[in-house]
């Protein structure tokens, strides 16, 4: 691109990111917010805790039998459990893009062919310090291109400190020296540094070290609000854990009963994996408890436990797929999503549905479990509101703020929801091509590139193994067309040439 051309790209980033920031300005002064704050109140800190694949079953409190997560566990005690919380995407890049913006994924191209969030959003970490919050990020940010201006990481983003963000996906271990994985389109693999971790001691490992420079900020910020947004590596592959916490779990596995049911099952072209035997995997979930538990206790310890809200929630389902044979056996699933099917990359509920605990001091009932169907793109309006500052609809297009349910006014906030997923890995973890929305209980998938659709009834059938589409025509067709015009509404970008393929529809 030439310079020219070049200049008029930055120039409409900047133009764009202005009008957010302007709305924003406007509604600052022009709405009234959702809390009135007097001039002596200090307004809610806001920790926000995003776990990297971590399954809607990898939870004590969602019914694992192998992992004990007992922080985690009591914060769902002293907030609100969501039974039917969900990702916004199957993969990480469009899910934390929708976490960053408050938009569906489908609206920015090609989401997961690269790490690239333009600068014209206006993040919620943006939207918060605006309003005089001191942000910091720590962990996997994904959503950048090495060393590229164009696409900054965290620090240019709307965060005054970032530990560890980069444009890699994962690490190269969890044990010093960490090292980001850096992929790029052609399949090559670069090992790039995590920003101010490049110094460290053998046996350091970063779900502890991450946790350390959280609570350090935290510490200092003690008496102004802040923002803290802790996204983990883990539990990521490669999968590793120390070494106590992986025999501890050897020991409590030859004790378990051996499910009768096989530990494979067939998917698609290859298999999803329906035990949870993995001890290493266990570690791995110990260790963000052990994380959870810290901060915790920092917040009480520093006077803050009641005037700080806490989000906790994983950017996908587990991983627990594997495609075609060739790939098979070149790493260890990580674990089980049973009883709901398949896992990371699929949009079936293992793909996309996760653990999520909100506490809200003083405003959630402690204890609640909630059947509210919430959406990824959902935190943005809902952290504004529950901060007291007014919503931007211009920048968070797609979320639906959650305020109403988390103060128990009402069942669920939305009613519909979509997800478009439209570059399948049938090699690694054998998804393809597909659009969703659910709609209530019902929940259609239309795999464009087969010319197929299924059809299912959550509340009946949660396993989706019931596929309602010849049963239920009037129902399948209706949510079809709902799904069209909302790919169209998004200029939802599709394989080309596949979808072009003539629809075998049902009659």
């Amino acid at each position: 691109m030439g310079e020219k051309g070049k200049s008029k790209n930055i120039s409409r980033r900047k133009f764009l990111k202005e009008a957010a920031v302007g709305a924003f300005s406007l509604g600052m002064m022009s709405m009234m917010p959702v809390k009135l704050w007097s001039a002596s109140a200090k307004r809610p800190n806001v920790v926000f805790i995003l776990i990297d694949d971590l399954g809607w079953k990898d939870l004590s409190c969602y019914g694992s039998r192998l992992y004990e997560t007992p922080a985690i566990d009591r914060l769902a005690k002293e907030g609100v459990l969501f039974r039917d919380a969900y990702a916004a995407h199957p993969r990480c890049v469009p899910s934390r893009f929708s976490l960053m913006t408050g938009k569906y994924p489908a609206r920015y191209g090609v989401p997961g062919m690269h790490s690239n969030m333009p600068t014209e959003e206006f993040t919620i970490a943006e939207a918060l310090k605006r309003a005089g919050y001191k942000t910091f990020f720590a962990g996997k940010w994904h959503l950048a291109k090495e060393n590229d201006p164009e696409y900054p990481y965290p620090d240019k983003q709307g965060f005054d400190v970032n530990y560890g963000g980069s444009s890699a996906g994962s690490v190269v271990s969890h044990f010093f020296p960490y090292g980001g994985i850096k992929k790029t389109l052609r399949g090559k693999t670069r090992v790039i540094k995590l920003p101010r971790f490049e110094k460290g001691h053998p046996g350091d490992y970063l779900t502890d070290k991450l946790t350390d420079v959280t609570i350090d900020f935290i510490k200092k910020n003690k008496d102004h609000p802040f923002f803290v947004y802790l996204s983990h590596y883990a539990v990521h592959v490669p999968l590793q854990a120390k070494k106590p916490y992986i025999k501890r779990y050897e020991n409590k596995l030859s004790l378990l009963p051996k499910p009768s049911w096989p530990p494979y099952i067939k998917e698609g072209v290859g298999e999803t994996k329906m035990i949870q035997d993995n001890p290493t995997y266990a570690g791995m979930i110990q260790s963000v408890d052990d994380s959870v538990n810290r901060i915790m206790q920092t917040l009480k310890q520093l006077g803050l436990e009641e005037n700080t809200i806490i989000i906790f929630t994983s950017d996908n389902g587990g991983l627990s797929t594997r495609g075609t044979k060739a790939y098979k056996g070149k790493h260890a699933l990580a674990t089980s999503n049973f009883p709901l099917r398949a896992g990371k990359g699929w949009c079936y509920e293992g793909g996309i549905r996760v653990p999520l605990i909100i506490k809200w001091p003083g405003v959630t009932k402690p204890g609640t479990v909630s059947e509210a169907i919430v959406h990824g793109a959902d935190f943005y309006p809902t952290i504004l509101q529950m901060v007291g500052l007014p919503l931007i609809p211009k920048q968070h297009l797609d979320g639906v703020s959650l305020v109403p349910v988390l103060k128990g006014k009402e069942k669920t906030a939305r009613h519909v929801a979509f997800w478009h997923s439209p570059v399948g890995r049938p090699n690694s973890t054998g998804d393809e091509n597909c659009s969703v929305i659910r709609e209530d209980d019902y929940k259609l998938i239309d795999w464009y590139d087969e010319g197929r659709v299924e059809l299912y009834n959550l509340n009946m059938d949660p396993m989706e193994r019931i596929d309602l589409s010849e049963s239920a025509p009037q129902k399948r067709d209706e949510l079809y067309k709902k799904l069209v015009d909302w790919r169209k509404e998004v200029h939802a970008y599709m394989a080309k040439g596949k979808h072009k393929k003539r629809r075998k529809r049902r009659k």
